[in-house]
């Protein structure tokens, strides 16, 4: 028993009829079967009433027109079942060149196309075709009738298939860690992320990359980009990674995680929102105390705790060189202060200021204290410390006047003298002064009776006209005096220099 013979048919030559007009479905071949299923796969085919019902068909209900006439009227929407009858050779009469109407077409040949003319036209020449094949011998077999709509099936299902397997890929998609398989359509790695909602932003990795050409069997793997804000030694930044924990990310920023202080554990995972991170890597420090040297491996925020961890305790007023609270930097010395100190209180004096006035009553170039100058007095307090046994320079902490200064206050003359006394000029005065006290205007004897240059007492240096003490008058005034003196008294008020006028 020879194979019946079928034609396969590529999916392309079921064009949907450009006359179709409004309405026609693409996906409903010309030959009379529905797709059901397109969604879950390849389509399951099946065969409705009305397919090959021939002349007064509706060209636009997907029949064929001039197609062989049915063996039975169906109800509209009915299923007609497969022949059940067994398989025999007669059923299949063998294929001839000669074009019929209910041949299968070739691959690449045109089907006819429906006329948009009235249905009466259409209905008569259906039926003159069927009185001609009654003449030339009858109807055909009602198993090979219904064998041909099957055949069409098959050659469009194995054209489809063929189609359908070239371009659909099986590829490995993983999306963070979550990894799975799918069947694609898509050309490239961007259009299979897009198809399947995957967003990709500044950050994100993709492996391969978009633009990548899909073949079958491909891995594709997506990591999202998370921000980190990491403070790294005491340093505040800014970063992005892809790994999913925080040893992860820790490896991939290639921070050193041994001995570290972690404000999360490493096998914390990161979400998408991100993660704050504090970070403080093992470092050497040596600290410097009481005349020994201690180095220590820390992890710690400030130097404080790192003095503390050297087993040093602070007391007092100690410090340590650096700022207890700065961040402590590796390879680092650390020296501790010990210190003591006291308050010392000082009595410094305070300078008086001198205050001088004209005074026209006095002659010219004299000057009278009026107010003898005190001076004040201010206690200041010091601190005094020692820092590891050596004396540091006092500070001064306060200050506090406990005696105000006294102004002096001093009248300076501005009387103009006259220079000759009648009876008196023409003698030697300056013998007489150098006699008398060297020639000193300020002389004083050594009993403190006598002064100036002509050793005046002071009540004889007042009668005379004059102010204050002798001594402190100008020379000019004292030689003034004196001549007057002599003209009332002679050079009897000098008894052992008078004689040298």
């Amino acid at each position: 028993m020879s194979k019946p013979q079928y034609e396969t048919y590529e999916q392309p030559q079921y064009e949907p009829y450009g006359a179709a007009g409004a309405g026609y479905d693409p996906y409903r071949p010309a030959y009379g079967y529905d797709t059901v299923g397109a969604a879950d796969g390849p389509a399951t085919q099946m065969f409705t009433a009305g397919a090959f019902e021939g002349a007064g068909q509706d060209d636009r209900a997907g029949g064929y027109p001039g197609g062989p006439a049915p063996a039975r009227a169906l109800a509209p929407g009915a299923v007609d079942e497969l022949p059940t009858r067994a398989f025999t050779p007669d059923a299949f009469p063998p294929r001839t060149p000669t074009p019929d109407a209910t041949a299968v077409p070739a691959a690449g040949t045109a089907l006819p196309q429906p006329r948009r003319g009235g249905g009466r036209r259409a209905d008569g020449r259906a039926g003159a075709r069927r009185a001609a094949r009654r003449r030339r011998g009858g109807e055909r077999p009602d198993g090979l009738r219904r064998l041909v709509p099957q055949a069409l099936v098959v050659a469009f299902l194995a054209g489809g298939t063929s189609a359908f397997v070239a371009n659909d890929k099986a590829v490995q998609l993983s999306v963070d860690g979550r990894s799975r398989t799918l069947h694609t359509f898509a050309d490239d790695v961007g259009e299979l992320l897009a198809d399947e909602g995957v967003d990709i932003g500044a950050h994100d990795i993709v492996a391969p990359a978009a633009g990548t050409a899909l073949t079958s069997g491909d891995e594709i793997a997506v990591r999202y980009g998370r921000p980190v804000e990491l403070t790294l030694d005491g340093q505040r930044r800014n970063v992005w990674t892809t790994a999913r924990t925080v040893d992860g990310a820790l490896r991939q920023l290639g921070v050193r995680a041994e001995g570290a202080y972690l404000s999360a554990s490493r096998g914390k995972r990161i979400a998408r929102e991100g993660l704050d991170l504090d970070v403080r890597t093992e470092r050497t420090v040596t600290v410097m105390a009481d005349g020994r040297s201690r180095t220590v491996r820390t992890n710690a925020a400030t130097v404080g705790e790192v003095v503390e961890e050297s087993g040093v305790t602070l007391r007092g007023s100690d410090t340590t060189s650096v700022p207890a609270s700065s961040f402590p930097r590796d390879g680092q010395t650390v020296t501790v202060m010990r210190i003591s100190g006291r308050e010392e209180v000082r009595e410094e004096p305070i300078p008086y200021a001198v205050h001088k006035s004209d005074d026209a009553s006095l002659p010219r170039g004299t000057e009278v204290v009026a107010q003898a100058g005190r001076e004040g007095a201010r206690r200041i307090t010091y601190s005094v410390r020692t820092v590891n046994g050596v004396r540091q320079r006092p500070k001064r902490l306060r200050s506090e006047v406990v005696r105000e200064p006294q102004t002096r206050i001093v009248k300076v003359g501005t009387k103009v003298q006259p220079t000759a006394v009648a009876g008196a000029e023409g003698l030697n005065w300056g013998a007489l002064a150098a006699c008398e006290s060297g020639g000193r205007p300020g002389a004083v004897d050594a009993s403190g009776t006598y002064g100036g240059l002509y050793q005046f007492d002071t009540r004889t240096w007042q009668s005379l006209g004059g102010s204050g003490r002798p001594q402190d008058a100008p020379a000019a005034e004292q030689t003034h005096r004196a001549k007057k003196l002599y003209v009332q008294r002679g050079a009897s008020p000098w008894p052992h220099c008078g004689g040298r006028l």
